[in-house]
């Protein structure tokens, strides 16, 4: 089967990023400056899981755009949309992140994946570990140690809302998006992989496939059509489900 995108697949394409994007920057602004004294314990878990959401949503983004597909109208504002996106969620390297995600298509599950394990961290933690020093860089750190310092001394920003609202959400993203788009889809079960994708699916709903990962849980219908993007996956997850 395919699914060709159209027009109207880039404009949606670009607006689902700006609402992201858009939608962080002021969520987060709104948590970095409220005084949470006063605010009830499970209203600020609640911020917190809103925010960590939001960063998913960041990565997700750019991972639209390393497929070409945030808007595939015009690589250049594809690429600075992917650019804007990892910058904003880490300070990530869109180039190095383009080219091992790209390396992870070609070779899923295997050796050559640098988001697989190495053979011996099979474990969650261990697989989870591993997954993050592939990606970090003493740079990165840098750049962030620096935006903490301009946040904390310049801005005068509390430092506890910094802590739960900026360093906290990014740190549980990359729990999420681990979890549901590599551990999950991509460990070595009892089943074999039915294909060289080496990917499975979870059997979530629209709506829990959503809010776990931006539908990032239909996994094999990603390596299977990677130019779809992510608000299309369960269109294209129920046309496969209903001829199988």
């Amino acid at each position: 089967m395919k699914y060709p995108l159209k027009t109207i697949d880039a404009v949606r394409g670009v607006i689902s990023a700006i609402i992201i994007i858009s939608v962080w920057l002021s969520s987060l602004i709104f948590a970095l400056t409220i005084d949470i004294q006063n605010l009830a314990v499970w209203l600020i878990i609640l911020m917190i899981i809103w925010q960590t959401f939001l960063y998913t949503g960041l990565f997700i983004t750019a991972h639209d755009a390393m497929h070409g597909t945030a808007f595939f109208k015009n690589k250049n504002i594809n690429k600075i949309i992917g650019m804007l996106a990892v910058l904003l969620y880490a300070m990530f390297s869109y180039k190095k992140l383009l080219t091992k995600h790209h390396q992870h298509h070609k070779s899923p599950g295997t050796r050559n994946d640098p988001d697989f394990h190495d053979g011996i961290h099979k474990g969650f933690w261990k697989w989870y570990i591993h997954f993050l020093l592939t990606y970090l860089t003493w740079k990165q750190f840098l750049m962030m140690a620096v935006i903490f310092n301009v946040l904390f001394h310049l801005l005068n920003l509390p430092l506890t809302n910094i802590i739960l609202f900026w360093i906290l959400p990014s740190v549980l993203s990359t729990l999420q998006l681990f979890y549901f788009g590599t551990f999950l889809p991509h460990r070595e079960k009892n089943d074999a992989f039915k294909d060289h994708h080496r990917a499975r699916s979870n059997d979530y709903n629209i709506l829990l496939s959503f809010l776990t990962c931006y539908h990032f849980g239909y996994h094999w219908e990603h390596h299977e059509y990677p130019y779809v993007p992510w608000w299309k996956l369960p269109r294209v997850r129920k046309q496969i489900v209903s001829v199988l």
